[in-house]
């Protein structure tokens, strides 16, 4: 129960949550122990009731197993009919989502929750299509084993011997509104199953002897009551957060242990975590950030070790913190360290909780009889220089007070005091601030209060203005001690958090793993004395030298353990090294290593836990960042190779044919051909041999490219020589009309590269040119760069065509029509052209030709001039 004095408003997440589900669908498992309990059974009949209720009730999924009690309960109930996916020569039968959608009917019914879908599908796992549907608006009921459970899959293999393969994550059932037991003693179980009402009597009399043995039942019978009183645990602390009702209710138990600065933090921790597993509860730690001290952080790594939570706050008051989280918890044991007890000391938290926490069992857990042998840290030796400043700055006032006793009368110099006091409180702490306040009281009573040099009082009244003074120093030392604190703790909080914004942004430029580990160890040698960062290679974790072997030891145990070891912490704390594994979601990638220059406190440990969790997110972004460039390079190698067998199959296919039907009606009939019929059959086979030639180098050269091989040579080439040249090489006849002025006639290049760039230019040009036209070929200076223009009078290119003309298997089509070819020809004119250092690009229509005619296209190539 919190103070009586909280106020106790609804829990403004509870109330967002519940204002979020109304948007959502409700989930309702019915929850089973093991197969053949009566899941389906149970769900179907409920089902039925709901149709008769005026609910409209769709069965999208019902598996049967082949029991005739649940076909017959699944009656006259609407069925959605199962999409069919074929897999491996099979057509198998799934769980139609886009029509369960469409349909949207009032409550939808899944069987299985945990099966794992056919390749193919939207989704891998069943339970993602319900939570689509439920996205939808849609309710749905929906049957599960608690084998299926992820978290318990170890545990289930080690009681039954079996290994489940098809799993879900715990966190499905969160999505459940509403979880049904469906419980049947495992007795009556085995008698169903020898009764052949489960399984086939070949198959029941093997599962009778393994998997259904009496032991294996009633320990997922357990693990399922358990899950389900959790679920129902859960509810309640939401129904009670919402409505703000004051706990704690005495439905389920809970411990919460109140961690403390001191030698006694890790032994609360441990005596609740007993207390916790002989309740069976769940364990919950609680830390109020406003005292200062070590043990603190080991004492709630150590409750994360064990199973449990940590919650933290700021309040100034502990016990009120404390109690406002047990409530908001639904606590019902809380665990407490004794505390010290002395005449100058505060009253422990242990006595504020054990009065004012009526509601709650209180267990005072005592302080050690000896320190454990255990690491503990050093606290450093406190300084006297506070309190010789603190009596200098008192002592400089009674001079000045003293001196100007005439003009300031002795009740000013209280006033004075009590600044002094809070001052000193502020800036020392709550110690100081009450030596100040006593001292402070000795002098003003000495030096200024009638008589003068004495510690009495004459007057009646300085009586009264001494012991307000006192007490009012008292008060304000101790207050502004307390906000110190607090002031300190938030300073600790704010560099924690820009520490980490700091680190973010530093990581998050590393571009790899090489760049991301220096960063790493730069960022930790700024917070400790040295820093080292040992990676994973292949489940191993890398040898550093600079570690001993009690080092390296200890940072393999980190790594394999997920747990921080080293100094300061609970395991191996004699290695001078702190180890922090980076862990991500796939497991642990590596272990950070710190050597502190100085006794480990919260805030560096705080700041190497942020620096190591953004480490470990950082690495894994880049290796998600390398295997999706690596999956992009594939795909596209993969595209490559697919378009490479498309076009040999196409485009060797059709001269090959040509030449074997040439080749067989010479060699059948040769000698009662014509002269003429010879010569054109042999020009047929000459032609095809001259594409497959062309065709062929086309393949070659685009294999050239992709692999880097072309290396472009810089010469000077006189373009109309070489234009001669690969006109010569294009085996269609085509006029050609050529125009180099003067001044554009020699160029920068490589004469092999830019005569093939050339021939294929006309040979596509050719293609899309009508019969007797011209193709033009011109050249004109601009600068120090040399333009060539080779332009057909042809059918042109589509806008929409024009920026992919340059890709690899791409051919511009005009209506139905589709020019023949590889696509290869100008992808390869573009790779060349770049070797080059020069550019291409194509324009359509032809700015110098009549509108009234073909649009014509032109390709304009640059490249260097002498």
């Amino acid at each position: 129960m919190a103070s009586p004095d909280t106020e106790h408003r609804p829990d403004p997440d509870a109330l967002l949550a519940a204002a979020a589900s109304e948007h959502h669908g409700r989930l309702k498992i019915f929850l089973g122990a093991a197969p053949g309990v009566g899941k389906t059974w149970e769900m179907l009949a409920a089902a039925r009731q709901k149709r008769h209720e005026g609910v409209d009730v769709l069965a999208g999924l019902i598996e049967t197993h082949g029991r005739a009690e649940t076909a017959a309960q699944l009656g006259d109930l609407p069925v959605l009919p199962r999409r069919q996916v074929p897999y491996r020569g099979h057509v198998l039968a799934e769980f139609d989502l886009e029509a369960a959608i469409a349909r949207r009917p009032g409550l939808l019914l899944v069987d299985e929750l945990a099966h794992t879908n056919a390749p193919g599908l939207r989704h891998t796992k069943r339970w993602q299509d319900v939570a689509d549907v439920l996205e939808a608006g849609i309710d749905v009921w929906t049957t599960l084993n608690v084998q299926h459970l992820e978290s318990l899959n170890d545990q289930v293999a080690r009681i039954t011997g079996v290994r489940v393969a098809e799993t879900l994550p715990d966190t499905v059932l969160g999505l459940a509104s509403e979880i049904e037991l469906i419980d049947l003693p495992p007795a009556e179980l085995r008698v169903r199953l020898e009764q052949g009402r489960i399984y086939r009597p070949d198959l029941a009399r093997r599962a009778l002897d393994g998997f259904f043995r009496p032991g294996n039942l009633a320990s997922l019978r357990e693990m399922a009551l358990r899950r389900v009183a959790q679920h129902v645990d859960r509810d309640i602390a939401s129904y009670m957060r919402s409505r703000a009702i004051a706990g704690p209710w005495p439905a389920a138990e809970r411990v919460m242990a109140v961690v403390e600065t001191g030698p006694a933090a890790e032994q609360v921790v441990r005596y609740a975590a007993r207390l916790a597993d002989a309740l069976r509860a769940p364990l919950l730690a609680f830390h109020a950030e406003t005292q200062a001290g070590g043990g603190v952080q080991s004492a709630l790594d150590l409750t994360i070790q064990l199973g449990g939570t940590v919650e933290t706050s700021t309040n100034a008051d502990a016990a009120t913190a404390a109690l406002d989280v047990a409530a908001r918890q639904n606590v019902a044991h809380i665990v407490v360290a004794r505390g010290p007890v002395g005449f100058w000391r505060p009253r422990p938290l242990a006595a504020r909780l054990g009065r004012r926490a009526r509601a709650y069992s209180v267990y005072v857990v005592p302080d050690p009889a000896a320190r454990p042998a255990a690491p503990k840290l050093e606290r450093p030796r406190e300084s006297l220089a506070p309190y010789a400043i603190s009596l200098g700055g008192m002592g400089l006032a009674t001079l000045l007070g003293f001196l100007l006793r005439d003009y300031v009368p002795h009740d000013a110099m209280g006033f004075v005091f009590t600044g002094i006091v809070v001052g000193v409180a502020s800036r020392y702490g709550r110690r100081l601030g009450l030596f100040a306040a006593v001292a402070s009281f000795l002098l003003w009573n000495f030096f200024f209060l009638p008589p003068v040099f004495t510690l009495s009082v004459g007057d009646p009244r300085d009586v009264v203005a001494l012991v307000v003074f006192l007490a009012v120093g008292l008060l304000t030392g101790t207050l502004a001690g307390r906000v110190r604190i607090e002031a300190e703790a938030a300073r600790s909080r704010i560099d924690a958090l820009r520490r980490v914004a700091l680190f973010g942004r530093t990581l998050a430029q590393a571009i790899d793993e090489t760049s991301l580990r220096a960063a790493i160890e730069t960022e930790a040698a700024a917070l400790a004395d040295r820093a080292v960062v040992l990676m994973a290679v292949r489940n191993t974790l890398a040898v550093a030298p600079q570690l001993d072997e009690p080092a390296q030891a200890a940072a393999e145990f980190a790594y394999v353990n997920r747990v921080a070891t080293g100094a300061g912490t609970i395991t191996l704390p004699s290695v001078p090294w702190r180890f922090l594994p980076l862990a991500t979601e796939a497991g642990v990638i590596g272990v950070l290593g710190v050597q502190p220059k100085s006794p480990i406190t919260e805030p560096l440990v705080q700041a190497l836990g942020a620096l190591a969790d953004q480490s470990a997110m950082a690495t894994e972004r880049l290796r998600l960042a390398a295997r999706a460039a690596e999956a992009n390079a594939q795909e596209s190698t993969q595209k490559l190779r697919t378009a490479l067998l498309s076009s040999l199959s196409h485009d060797l296919r059709t001269p090959l044919t040509g030449i074997r039907g040439a080749a067989e009606t010479l060699a059948a009939s040769g000698t009662s051909l014509t002269e003429a019929v010879r010569a054109d059959l042999l020009a047929s086979i000459v032609q095809d041999v001259g594409r497959m030639t062309r065709f062929l180098a086309n393949i070659t050269g685009m294999a050239r490219i992709e692999t880097g091989e072309i290396i472009a040579r810089r010469e000077t080439i006189d373009l109309m020589a070489l234009i001669e040249a690969a006109v010569s090489r294009v085996p269609e006849a085509f006029h050609a009309a050529v125009n180099l002025p003067g001044n554009a006639r020699s160029v920068l290049a490589d004469p092999a590269l830019l005569e093939q760039v050339l021939v294929n230019l006309l040979e596509n040009a050719i293609k899309y040119a009508p019969d007797g036209s011209a193709i033009t070929i011109r050249s004109q200076r601009d600068s120090s760069m040399i333009a060539i223009w080779v332009a057909d009078e042809g059918i042109g290119i589509d806008a929409a065509d024009l920026p992919h003309v340059f890709d690899s298997f791409f051919r511009a089509a005009r209506g139905d029509r589709i020019a023949p070819g590889t696509g290869l020809g100008l992808a390869i004119a573009r790779a060349f052209v770049e070797a080059m250092g020069g550019t291409i690009i194509a324009t359509s229509p032809r700015p110098d030709l009549p509108r009234d005619g073909l649009p014509g296209t032109v390709v304009t190539l640059r490249l260097s001039a002498l």
